[in-house]
């Protein structure tokens, strides 16, 4: 298949949906990792074709959402500063702090601007040598190496007033800490294949040796995911637990080498705060000490602010594959889109913004 439409093909869906009806014989809990899977599963409808006894699992594989709110309030520190231009991906500007977001913090007069990569920010740095510039860093592996990028640049160019905010997250060992959980259902993933497309898989065969689970790399379209959870089924009904790459178009076991080298280079891994979840060891990255004076948190002096997340929003449950968006009683009412309590409505890929969209009734 070469086109779009092709992955969304409605008679071959329905076809793959008969095998995994066919294929299954007792329940099975899969979750997905990454919200933009989750996002499809919604919109297309994709786990309303699967036999009943399948449940899938909305991970906490959106970036946006998994950002801790101490990492949010840092942020709006830096951005309401005088001398500051602070750049973001689009997507940030609405998350919600304690009290306000990056957005409101523009319209009351910080210098707040929309970037669509951080080497922009590394330019707008270059053009304003008498301001502060910095870039807010979040996102998984596939992001990463773009961050790693804007830092070496700036190291390269000698620019003394370009920093950045770090708010990368590794996937792998937040698939272990959900799998350590006591409360854990899952018992399949359904492994993010743009992450992979950098990271390759490797990381991901001690997983599935040690927790006895199956795991497939998978694509976005509708039928991606639909054949990633039949091949998920046809391990778990063969006791099998093994890696296996449905998204071979894009993904190569070793991964993006030169990505990762440089990656290496400039970050470091350290233990990263998720919203919602807590600390997980060895699952962030922070900048090298060879990079040091372009961490934000250093030079700004907000390294040490420490914010508890809200009590009302359930956002961390959902994240966990623990609650539906439904279940929250502010869903729809005192949550939504325009007025969101937390992360997951906020995203466009978060799980409760899908299930607003599509799924409100």
């Amino acid at each position: 298949m070469k086109y779009l439409d092709e992955y969304r093909d409605g008679e071959l869906a329905q076809r793959i949906a008969r095998e995994v009806h066919r294929v299954t014989t007792r329940p099975w809990n899969i979750m997905e990792v990454c919200g933009g899977q989750t996002h499809a599963i919604v919109k297309f409808g994709i786990d309303e074709l699967l036999p009943e006894h399948i449940t899938l699992i909305h991970g906490p594989g959106c970036p946006v959402c998994v950002t801790p709110l101490e990492i949010i309030e840092k942020a709006l520190d830096i951005a309401a500063r005088p001398n500051v231009i602070f750049t973001s991906f689009g997507d940030m500007l609405r998350v919600p702090g304690s009290t306000t977001d990056l957005l409101s913090v523009k319209a009351r007069g910080g210098d707040v601007r929309i970037v669509y990569s951080p080497l922009d920010a590394v330019k707008i740095a270059e053009q304003n040598p008498g301001r502060e510039v910095v870039f807010f860093g979040v996102g998984f592996e596939t992001t990463a190496p773009a961050t790693a990028m804007a830092i070496y640049q700036a190291a390269q160019k000698e620019l003394k007033n370009f920093s950045m905010l770090v708010s990368h997250v590794l996937v792998p060992p937040a698939m272990e800490a959900l799998l350590s959980s006591p409360d854990c259902k899952v018992q399949g993933f359904l492994a993010a294949g743009h992450v992979c497309t950098v990271m390759g898989f490797e990381e991901y065969f001690p997983v599935a040796a040690k927790y006895h689970v199956p795991i497939v790399v998978t694509g976005f379209e509708p039928l991606d995911i639909l054949q990633g959870v039949l091949m998920v089924v046809q391990q778990l009904e063969s006791g099998r637990a093994e890696v296996e790459n449905q998204y071979a178009r894009a993904v190569r076991r070793e991964g993006n080498q030169p990505a990762q080298k440089l990656v290496r280079e400039v970050f470091r891994v350290i233990p990263r705060k998720w919203r919602g979840v807590g600390e997980i060891p060895q699952s962030g990255l922070g900048l090298n000490e060879t990079y040091a004076a372009f961490d934000a948190e250093k030079k700004f002096g907000v390294a040490e602010h420490r914010v508890e997340e809200p009590a009302e929003c359930i956002s961390g449950l959902v994240l966990q594959g623990l609650k539906k968006p439904q279940e929250c009683s502010a869903f729809g009412t005192k949550c939504t889109p325009e007025h969101p309590l937390g992360a997951t409505m906020v995203s466009s890929e978060g799980a409760c913004a899908a299930y607003y969209r599509y799924r409100r009734r």
